[in-house]
């Protein structure tokens, strides 16, 4: 899935993907012309040259008085023009991860997006990760649009509804090695090329492992003791292009969303089903790794990708890590989580701290 950046002007009105909006919208038209004409760029996917997604995201930083009640002034990220033709993808969580890495690098106070009740699927998965209905809007004639805003000021503690915003604070964390074979396609935003500062793009192509929710399996006993809430500092493992010490990187950080066992499938058809929604895993790998009794399944939400990847090396000499533990998994205190947070040149905008 490669969504792209292209200009208003680039982009066929006249198609039938715009039917829909139309609809919703009677100034659909009008407005797509005065973005084009303004040079304005929109968010899309299309395969095989048919148009399949759009998104239109605008700054704004005013008091929004056409809707009821009133939204104070506020710096909010508006998502100005949705629609997702997903067909059972899931791509609508792709694209609100795009959506709030936006707000996030933006450092808006809000999110908000218009929606009219009849889109019901979408609109409860952006209530799943922390949209509230805040106000209505009036069409003449038609029924009124959900007013859906996220407060990016706040954490609610819950791992769905705070993301991509993390509160490090009395929480457990953990490193969590996984294998470079394994990691490139599961953190594809996570910088590994070399040891220059490069700056995490938020306007870059979106590759289909670039989603909210990961799946790993592991084989790790001490895994066992993650619960939901904690938070794992992804750690990739050597790729022998050189020494550990130079080569094996921190690249991000997640939030654990459930541990399961073996014992809690009922059976490997149940196993599939669960692993296939988010892992990177071939299914054949998924039913050997199903004949395994210390297995267990990791699934856990992708908050950050570090803009500077942190080295082994720089573990043991300055986060004060003994070169004698087993790497595979351990935990960090909150004083060395803290460190890799700062030495990644993590995007502050990402984490709120209790007051």
């Amino acid at each position: 899935m490669d969504l792209k950046y292209r200009k208003f002007a680039d982009i066929d009105l006249k198609d039938c993907f715009f039917d829909s909006l139309r609809e919703d919208y009677p100034e659909f038209d009008d407005w797509f012309r005065k973005k084009s004409v303004a040079g304005n760029n929109a968010l899309v996917y299309y395969e095989n040259s048919v148009l399949l997604d759009f998104l239109y995201l605008k700054i704004e930083d005013e008091e929004i008085m056409d809707v009821e009640p009133a939204l104070q002034k506020a710096k909010r990220l508006k998502v100005g023009t949705f629609k997702i033709d997903s067909r059972g993808t899931r791509r609508g969580e792709r694209f609100l991860k795009k959506i709030l890495d936006v707000a996030v690098y933006k450092n808006v106070d809000e999110v908000y997006v218009t929606i009219f009740p009849k889109h019901d699927k979408l609109t409860e998965t952006f209530k799943k990760y922390g949209f509230v209905e805040k106000a209505k809007k009036k069409h003449p004639g038609k029924e009124e649009e959900l007013v859906l805003v996220k407060n990016m000021r706040i954490i609610v503690d819950d791992v769905l509804k705070d993301y991509p915003k993390i509160q490090p604070e009395e929480k457990n964390k953990y490193v969590l090695s996984i294998y470079p074979k394994y990691h490139t396609k599961l953190f594809p935003d996570s910088i590994l090329n070399n040891e220059e500062h490069v700056k995490y793009d938020l306007i870059k192509d979106v590759s289909p492992t670039n989603s909210i929710h990961k799946i790993y399996l592991s084989y790790m006993p001490n895994v066992a003791l993650l619960k939901r809430g904690d938070l794992v500092a992804i750690y990739r493992t050597n790729d022998g292009l050189g020494l550990a010490f130079f080569r094996s990187v921190v690249t991000s950080v997640c939030t654990i969303e459930e541990i399961k066992t073996k014992n809690d499938f009922k059976n490997i058809d149940e196993f599939i089903r669960y692993t296939n929604q988010y892992s990177i895993f071939a299914e054949d790998e998924l039913r050997r790794s199903y004949q395994r009794q210390d297995l267990f399944v990791i699934k856990m939400t992708y908050n950050i990708a570090f803009e500077k990847r942190v080295t082994r090396g720089y573990l043991i000499e300055n986060v004060g890590i003994s070169p004698t533990i087993y790497w595979g998994f351990f935990q960090l205190t909150d004083d060395q989580f803290d460190e890799l947070l700062k030495k990644g040149e993590t995007n502050e905008n990402y984490i709120i701290h209790k007051t």
